[in-house]
Parts: C-alpha cells; sequence; structure tokens
C-alpha cells in the first residue's frame, strides 16, 4: 500500500530550494502563508509556495518534517528584527571582506528565526581561505557564522537581469534548480554555436535550451544530421538543411548538382533505397 501525506511546498531562501513539509492537523495554508519549519541550518521562517496537495512518501524521497506553526504576530516582529538586522550584518561584512582583501563577492546574509546562526551567501572564482573573516564576524555577532559559496547561476538568483529574449532571468522569477545544460542541447535544436548568443548574463549556457530539447529530440529522431551524408535512391547526397517544423530534408548532389526536399517520412517509414551513411 503506497503511503501518503498532505504537504506543502515551503521555501526557506528567496527563489531557493522548495522543500514539503507535512501538515498538521486541522490546519490550513495557502500561499504567501509564513510559516516557521525546521530547516538546513536550525529552527527558520519561510514562505509557502506551494499550497496543500497529497503527495506519496517515496515521490517526495526524503524524511519528512512537519510544519511547525504559522507565524504569530510575535514571530512576525522577531522575523522583521532579524530581516531589519541581516541587512546590517552585510553591511559590515562586506567591509570586512575588503579588509582581508578576499576575492569574494557578498550576496546574501540571513540569520535563521532563533539567530543561532547567522549566513552570508558569496560568490567567487576558486577556492577562499575565510577563517580570519569568520573570527572577525563571529566575535562582532556574537552567534556560530555560516559561509556558503555559490556557483555563477546561484550568484543571478540574488541578483537578478534581463536574458537575451529581454525578459527578467528564469532563475530570478520562477527556475529552483539548475539543470546540466550542454552544447548538445544547442546542436540538437539547430542553433548557431555562437557563445555570445548561448549564453546567458552568468556566462553560462542558457537554462532555457532544456525547455524545449525533449520536443527537437522527438521530433528529430530518426532524421539525420545536416552535413551527413545520405543514399538516396541509390545516389548519395549531402544533408544541407532540416527544417524541423516544415519537417522536410534538404538534399544536395555534388556530383549533379541538384537540390530538392525529402519529407521526414522517407527516414521514419524507412523508405526503400534510403538510408543514412
Amino acid at each position: 500500500m503506497e503511503l501518503k501525506a498532505l504537504v506543502v511546498g515551503v521555501e526557506t531562501l528567496p527563489k531557493g530550494k522548495i522543500v514539503y513539509y507535512s501538515v498538521p492537523n486541522g490546519d490550513s495554508f495557502k500561499r504567501g502563508d509564513l510559516v516557521l519549519v525546521m530547516g538546513e541550518f536550525g529552527l527558520e521562517m519561510g514562505v509557502v509556495q506551494i499550497p496543500p496537495r497529497e503527495l506519496s512518501i517515496d515521490e517526495i524521497g526524503y524524511e519528512l518534517k512537519a510544519v511547525i506553526r504559522k507565524l504569530t504576530e510575535e514571530d512576525l516582529e522577531q522575523h522583521e528584527k532579524n530581516v531589519k538586522d541581516a541587512v546590517e550584518a552585510f553591511r559590515i561584512c562586506k567591509e570586512k571582506i575588503k579588509e582581508h582583501k578576499l576575492p569574494m563577492k557578498l550576496l546574501h546574509a540571513r540569520y535563521t528565526f532563533d539567530r543561532s546562526r547567522l549566513i552570508f551567501y558569496f560568490s567567487a572564482e576558486g577556492r577562499v581561505d575565510f577563517r580570519e573573516l569568520v573570527k572577525d564576524l563571529a566575535r562582532i555577532f556574537k552567534t556560530r557564522i555560516e559561509l556558503r559559496q555559490v556557483g555563477v547561476r546561484d550568484e543571478m538568483k540574488f541578483f537578478g537581469g534581463l536574458g537575451l529574449c529581454g525578459l527578467p532571468v528564469c532563475c530570478a522569477v520562477f527556475l529552483r534548480d539548475f539543470a546540466s545544460v550542454t552544447l548538445k542541447h544547442a546542436k540538437r535544436q539547430q542553433m548557431m554555436i555562437n557563445p555570445a548568443k548561448i549564453s546567458g548574463p552568468c556566462r553560462r549556457l542558457l537554462c532555457c535550451l532544456n525547455y524545449e530539447y525533449d520536443f527537437y529530440e522527438e521530433a528529430l529522431e530518426g532524421i539525420p544530421d545536416e552535413g551527413s551524408t545520405i543514399t538516396y535512391q541509390g545516389k548519395k547526397y549531402k544533408v544541407v538543411n532540416v527544417n524541423v517544423f516544415l519537417e522536410t530534408v534538404t538534399l544536395f548532389s555534388e556530383e549533379e548538382g541538384e537540390m530538392f526536399k525529402v519529407p521526414f517520412s522517407h527516414f521514419r517509414e524507412g523508405e526503400k533505397g534510403c538510408s543514412k551513411e
């Protein structure tokens, strides 16, 4: 018998990973509710991003914790104080980074709800020896200090920006996890391999190359690649164009100088006399 639980999806870091928590009996939640949960760093304030839904325990795939409670008026005052103090902590940390001449870019600072930890997120080209920085910060704030280095894609979540499409970058709007993107994704979608055209502001391959990749994989299954040589009706031809929308392959014969189009169906149905080299 499949075990199921009533859960809500909660984020504890803006645009960060959404984690499912079980719903206490009798409690009702909606998107945007502020709640207390036991997160990665201890007691944390979170925002409900996914309203209650029933999911199987196997589908969730990790130990399921329960939402502790919605924020009370007293909790909200504590949260507002934490946010205000984190802004000041961010300013002080930036000064200390400059003082220690560390090659790192500070991105975000936040307190856990009970102020047992102060977490700083930063980006850097390589590894950074921040031990002396941590000592200084611990001495100033009198709490446990966590420094978390993030990649350039995660960096964009904090700063935002505009993509090549003219819209805000996906990672700063809705994208929570980063799937692997390779040049294979661009080539399969018949894009020019020009770094300026297929890279985002983070200088990495566009995340949106994943969005339509499955469509192209299915649409081009069994279809020869541009530049390849095939045998069609006993003659050799070069594939000069593949039009996924018109579903045609343009062939050219260097010997006879002829060019014509063949529908995708010739390749999918195994047309007699048509084969890829």
